[in-house]
């Protein structure tokens, strides 16, 4: 099953074809770029590497978030409108967890985070198990006391994954990795079976609302 997996979901952009368990072809940047001008020539590119037609893809796999709210925008109308365009199945999948299914570290609870500002992060929980990541905690939007504190209770050991994870590693209490998503990875978290979502109502997962709608709440009576 031929996939394109797009992944906007933080200051990195991750774009990848895959062919079951095959990767074709794959863009991976830390850079900081505008995905509203990036994410289109990507796809061409690793489409172009792959040998592929866009007819020719069997379904869309999008990085449903958290993170950033524009980024999640973008990247989501891009999937939605391709799967709409050619007819295929679009599948989300969580942009933390497949963070974590990045770093192939049993012996850790693997906690991706995303910086959310304001002493606060996107932060999900998971352990390999098996070939499988098993979700411990569900991705949440909290502080980073919140989160030291849970994970301090867990008497598990645990790493923080993420570019994030390093630029808040003062305040994080624990270990970091960094690393980038790899949206191929996000072939291993879905179910081509079940997974699809609507294409029409699906939306990202923000866990808060935008700093724009937080301003328009705030100037209502």
């Amino acid at each position: 099953m031929k996939l394109l997996h797009i992944d906007t979901a933080n200051q990195p952009l991750s774009v990848s074809v895959s062919d079951d368990i095959e990767v074709l072809a794959e863009f991976n940047s830390a850079k900081k770029i505008n995905h509203s001008m990036t994410l289109m020539p990507a796809i061409e590119h690793v489409m172009n590497y792959a040998g592929l037609e866009m007819n020719e893809l069997d379904g869309i796999v999008v990085s449903k978030g958290p993170g950033s709210y524009t980024g999640l925008r973008i990247g989501v109308t891009v999937a939605k409108t391709l799967a709409y365009t050619l007819g295929i199945p679009l599948y989300a999948a969580s942009s933390l967890k497949a963070l974590a299914a990045t770093v192939r570290m049993h012996e850790f609870l693997l906690v991706p985070v995303i910086d959310a500002r304001r002493n606060a992060v996107y932060a999900g929980i998971y352990r390999y198990k098996g070939v499988k990541v098993e979700t411990i905690k569900e991705d949440s939007y909290m502080t980073i006391d919140e989160l030291n504190n849970y994970l301090k209770n867990q008497h598990f050991p645990y790493l923080f994954l993420g570019m994030d994870a390093v630029k808040l590693e003062n305040q994080l209490k624990g270990s970091n990795f960094y690393c980038i998503p790899r949206s191929v990875e996000m072939r291993r978290l879905i179910d081509t079976e079940h997974d699809s979502v609507d294409v029409h109502s699906f939306e990202p997962t923000y866990l808060r609302i935008s700093e724009a709608e937080r301003n328009w709440l705030n100037n209502q009576d």
